[in-house]
């Protein structure tokens, strides 16, 4: 009932009365009241109005399915929108209904994550509703080696969208973060489900530090949030659905790979390149100048004797970098 009348305030024009309403769900006026007030008790903020009926004003702050569809256009990611209280991680919900045939773009996002996982195995901790933490799933026709490429490309999305959302100087941290200046904004963590020859899907996931207004002592030189960046309370809901666009066209026009202009343009917006980097092979520490990223998602580091060799997994320490 009270998702029935939110979509119907959503598409309204003006105010629409409660008579209409109830002429169009087929229950009473006393009860489309009752709704309208449980929604209010829900920060919907719902103008009322005698003898013209009730507007929507606003949505909650928090992420909502039905704010973040209604600032959505996309055709593929977001076909299916779920919005959790809390949760242990979205990858891992989403994973489970991947595994229950979910709809191919199906996107799960989560007010507050218990869980929340990092690369590495490390923890992605955020308060509720400090955090923007989603998934999302695609079912895409490519080799398990083509994966690769999908959290780079994810990460160029993100870093544009936030860049157009906030007007924030951020940048990229190869492989799986986005920076402003030397602290944390956005961590990225891709996940598949595959056989030998293909994949069944893959799952994307996104936290985005969006309402912090400090971390914990032990993070804070190294994270930062939107709104310590900007100063102001950032609409989590438009920003998840632009988001979502970017990451979208960006992977339409790609073609889910590293095509030669997703490598310019992540070129162009990551400060991981000419800077000095230091990297593990088996036992032992090596370094050099990251010079670029190859269309599989390495990075290039040119090392002292000016050899080029590719870093596609471990650990990475950037210079000047958290």
């Amino acid at each position: 009932m009270q998702n029935k009348i939110l979509d119907i305030l959503i598409n309204a024009d003006d105010y629409i009365s409660g008579q209409e309403i109830s002429k169009r769900l087929g229950v009473s006026r006393q009860a489309i009241w009752k709704a309208v007030n449980a929604l209010k008790e829900k920060d919907y903020v719902i103008d009322s109005v005698t003898n013209k009926g009730y507007r929507l004003v606003s949505s909650p702050p928090y992420l909502n399915e039905r704010a973040i569809k209604s600032n959505l256009n996309t055709k593929i990611i977001g076909s299916e929108v779920i919005v959790l209280e809390t949760t242990t991680s979205t990858n891992d919900y989403l994973k489970k209904l991947g595994s229950n045939g979910c709809k191919n773009g199906t996107v799960v996002a989560a007010r507050e994550q218990s869980s929340g996982k990092g690369r590495l195995g490390r923890q992605w901790q955020a308060k509720k509703d400090e955090c923007i933490a989603f998934s999302f799933l695609l079912r895409p026709n490519i080799a398990p080696s083509e994966v690769a490429a999908i959290t780079p490309l994810a990460g160029l999305a993100v870093c544009k969208a936030i860049r157009k959302f906030t007007g924030i100087d951020c940048k990229l941290k190869w492989p799986n973060d986005i920076i402003v200046g030397r602290k944390k904004l956005v961590g990225i963590l891709t996940e598949m489900s595959a056989e030998f020859d293909g994949v069944e899907y893959i799952v994307t996931g996104i936290g985005i530090n969006a309402g912090a207004k400090e971390f914990p002592e032990e993070i804070s030189k190294k994270a930062t949030s939107l709104m310590l960046e900007t100063g102001v309370a950032i609409d989590k809901n438009k920003l998840l659905a632009c988001v979502l666009e970017q990451i979208e066209n960006d992977f339409m026009s790609n073609n889910l790979t590293l095509s030669e202009n997703a490598l310019e343009e992540y070129k162009d917006l990551c400060a991981t390149i000419g800077r000095n980097v230091t990297f593990c092979r088996g036992d032992k520490q090596l370094g050099g100048i990251a010079v670029g990223v190859d269309k599989n998602g390495e990075l290039k580091v040119m090392q002292n004797d000016g050899t080029v060799c590719l870093v596609n997994s471990g650990e990475v320490t950037v210079q000047g970098i958290y």
